[in-house]
C-alpha cells in the first residue's frame, strides 16, 4: 500500500504565520502536526512508501524536514505550482501524483492538515475489511459548520448520499479528508477529470465514485481538528495540551502570569507580561504585554501592548501601547 500526505496547500487564512511556512510544520505540543501523521504511517509496516504532495513554493523546505526527520518512508512529490491560483485542485493533484510517481497499489490519502485522535491503521483496518473506496466521516455537531464540509449520509457504513458543501446540511456527519482507494479505482480519477468534472475538493470524486459503486465511511467520536485558521490552531494546540500549558526548557518567562492553552518556544522571553491561549515561537521577546488567542511567530518583539486575536508575523517589531 502507498500513501499519499496532501501538503501542497498555501494556507493565506493564517498569513504572515505560514506565508514561508507550510501550516503542517506548526508545533502542536511538542511534535508538529504532520508528525502526528508521519508517525502513523511510518508504524504500519502495510504501507511501504509515503509520497508527500506539495507545491513547488515549499519543495525545498519539505525536503530538508524530510532530510533531517527520524522518519524513513516519505519522498517528496511536487506539484508544479508556486502560487494560490496556479493550483489544480486536490483531485487533480492527486490524479497527477498517481500518474507522475507511477502508483498501482491500494491508496491511502490523509490531509497533512489533519490532527486526528484516531491511528491511521484503524482506517486501513476498516478500508481492508470492506474493501471499497473509504472515508473517514466525523460529527461535528453543528449544522452550520457543517455546510464548510461533504456531508455524508449512511445506510449502517454504507455511504447511500455524499454532498460537497451544501447550502441546508440535514446532518453534522462530515467528510474529514482522510481516504483510501483500491488500486483497481486508481484510473477513475482520470475519468473523473476527463469527464470535466470538479478537481478542487476530494469530496466531489466521492459524490463521483458512491453514485457509481459502493463506498463505506469509517466513522470515530474522539477528536478532530481541521487547521486552517488560527483559531483551529489553538484548538488543536489545548488538545495537545490536554489544556495545559508547555513552557519549553530553553524559555525565558519570568514576572509572567501564564494561563491555559500557552506554548512558549525555546529562546523566546517573556517579561513582566500574561499570556492566555497563545503561542509564541522561538526567540520572540515579550516585555509588558497581555497576549490573549494570538500567535506570535520566531525574532518577533512586542513591548507594551494589549494584544488579542492577532497573528504577528516574524521579526516583526511592536513597541507601542495600542490596542490590537
Amino acid at each position: 500500500m502507498k500513501a499519499v500526505v496532501l501538503a501542497g496547500g498555501y494556507a493565506t487564512r493564517m498569513w504572515p504565520i505560514t506565508r514561508n511556512r507550510p501550516k503542517m510544520f506548526l508545533p502542536v505540543g511538542e511534535r508538529t502536526v504532520i508528525d502526528e501523521i508521519f508517525a502513523d504511517l511510518e508504524d504500519d509496516d502495510r504501507v511501504d512508501e509515503v509520497f508527500v504532495s506539495t507545491n513547488e513554493r515549499f519543495a525545498d523546505t519539505f525536503d530538508d524536514y524530510i532530510a533531517e526527520s527520524p522518519f524513513e518512508k516519505p519522498t517528496l512529490s511536487v506539484e508544479e505550482t508556486v502560487e494560490e491560483d496556479e493550483k489544480f485542485g486536490v483531485v487533480g493533484a492527486l490524479a497527477q501524483l498517481v500518474e507522475r510517481e507511477g502508483v498501482d497499489d491500494d491508496l491511502l490519502v490523509v490531509a497533512g492538515d489533519n490532527m486526528i485522535s484516531f491511528d491511521l491503521a484503524e482506517f486501513t483496518d476498516f478500508f481492508e475489511e470492506k474493501g471499497t473506496p473509504t472515508l473517514a466521516a466525523y460529527d461535528v455537531g453543528s449544522k452550520e459548520r457543517a455546510r464548510s464540509y461533504g456531508l455524508v449520509s449512511l445506510d449502517g457504513d454504507r455511504v447511500v448520499d455524499f454532498q460537497e458543501k451544501p447550502d441546508d446540511p440535514k446532518s453534522t456527519l462530515v467528510s474529514i479528508a482522510c481516504y483510501a482507494f483500491p488500486a483497481e479505482t486508481l484510473p477513475d480519477l482520470e475519468t473523473y477529470l476527463a469527464d470535466g468534472e470538479n478537481p478542487d475538493e476530494p469530496g466531489w470524486f466521492i459524490q463521483w465514485l458512491q453514485s457509481r459503486q459502493p463506498v463505506h465511511a469509517f466513522t470515530f467520536d474522539g477528536a478532530w481538528f481541521d487547521i486552517g485558521t488560527a483559531e483551529s490552531y489553538l484548538d488543536a494546540v489545548e488538545y495537545a495540551l490536554e489544556g495545559g500549558s508547555l513552557v519549553d526548557d530553553g524559555a525565558s518567562v519570568e514576572n509572567t502570569e501564564v494561563g491555559d492553552v500557552v506554548h512558549v518556544m525555546d529562546g523566546a522571553e517573556v517579561t513582566d507580561s500574561t499570556l492566555d491561549r497563545s503561542v509564541v515561537f522561538p526567540n520572540a521577546t515579550i516585555t509588558d504585554c497581555s497576549v490573549r488567542n494570538s500567535v506570535i511567530d520566531e525574532e518577533a518583539t512586542l513591548e507594551d501592548l494589549d494584544l488579542s486575536g492577532a497573528l504577528v508575523g516574524s521579526y516583526t517589531s511592536i513597541t507601542t501601547g495600542s490596542e490590537f
